[in-house]
């Protein structure tokens, strides 16, 4: 029986948990940030950052307009290159998803919607579940939906799996990603324990963070999350996307997040069906860089629409 606190109905469902050795782990994550790759594999990884992108804007003061705008820019990035794929889906909040179907009606991007009180997940599952239900209701693909980090922390894994479970039923055919905010989690263990928890409660996909607190993705906390998929794979032969979220802006950063997923999971996570990258300000550095390898140059940054 497992001394970490799950219900016995989990343990068959979980590979062991094990203990993470903080040591080697952020040695290999700091080592593969250090590959490079040039020209035509560079290209490759700037399309594919393009393709995989959860283009999104979660402010208070989000409107339909800026949602409309935000969709335009995610359907064609580059309007001068169409060559530059759309993004793989455009993420907003609840009461915005109404907007964001209608502009994406015939585009191969999806709409995602933050549910399950969004960012805190401090709300009665009854109420998480209702909304879940809302957003779906109002066309929404896919659900990101955060854990509830007060139950986890103080060992009540059991209310966490449950919620899970609720809102994966609850949102039908819609993909779930599960959002476990690594920042509150305070250790590796955590952070293996909450993933390995996510994905036996059903998740399409797990994800590091809200993007709304300092401490956001991170390449070894990733780097966990990316073992404890691969472990639950090796040993079910089930695949579970995943999402690292919040502070990626830079060209640079998602190459080596890519390079992270590609040397961990292999070729068959190199798909936005398996890998997303959350992200509100990173698309222009993208852009820019494809323009640079493409032309040989640097475009200027105002050359691209604000996101």
């Amino acid at each position: 029986m497992l001394a970490t606190g799950f219900e016995l109905p989990l343990e068959p469902r979980l590979p062991r948990i094990g203990s993470v050795d903080a040591v080697a782990l952020e040695e290999r994550a700091g080592t593969l940030a250090k590959r490079s790759i040039k020209r035509e594999a560079k290209l490759f990884a700037l399309d594919l950052a393009v393709r995989m992108m959860d283009l999104t804007t979660l402010e208070g003061a989000d409107t339909p307009g800026k949602v409309a705008a935000l969709t335009s820019k995610g359907i064609r990035p580059d309007p001068s290159d169409a060559t530059v794929p759309s993004v793989a889906a455009i993420c907003i909040y609840p009461n915005l998803v109404p907007t964001a179907v209608e502009r994406t009606r015939g585009t191969s991007v999806k709409v995602a919607s933050v549910a399950t009180a969004f960012p805190s997940g401090q709300a009665p599952t009854n109420v998480k579940v209702a909304e879940v239900r809302e957003v779906v209701d109002m066309g929404a693909d896919e659900v990101d939906m955060v854990i509830d980090r007060g139950a986890f922390l103080s060992g009540r894994y059991a209310k966490v799996y449950d919620e899970i479970v609720q809102v994966k039923e609850a949102a039908g055919d819609a993909h779930v990603k599960v959002i476990l905010e690594t920042g509150e989690l305070g250790t590796y263990d955590n952070v293996r324990r909450a993933s390995l928890l996510a994905i036996a409660g059903g998740a399409d996909f797990i994800k590091t963070s809200t993007g709304k607190l300092p401490s956001a993705a991170t390449l070894p906390v990733t780097l966990v999350m990316l073992e404890a998929i691969r472990d639950v794979y090796e040993e079910t032969g089930r695949r579970v996307g995943m999402k690292p979220a919040g502070g990626i802006r830079h060209a640079k950063q998602a190459v080596q997040y890519l390079v992270q997923l590609h040397e961990t999971l292999g070729p068959e996570w190199l798909t936005p069906d398996l890998y997303r990258l959350g992200a509100s300000s990173l698309l222009n550095d993208v852009l820019m860089q494809i323009r640079k390898e493409k032309t040989g140059r640097y475009q200027s940054p105002d050359y691209f629409t604000v996101d």
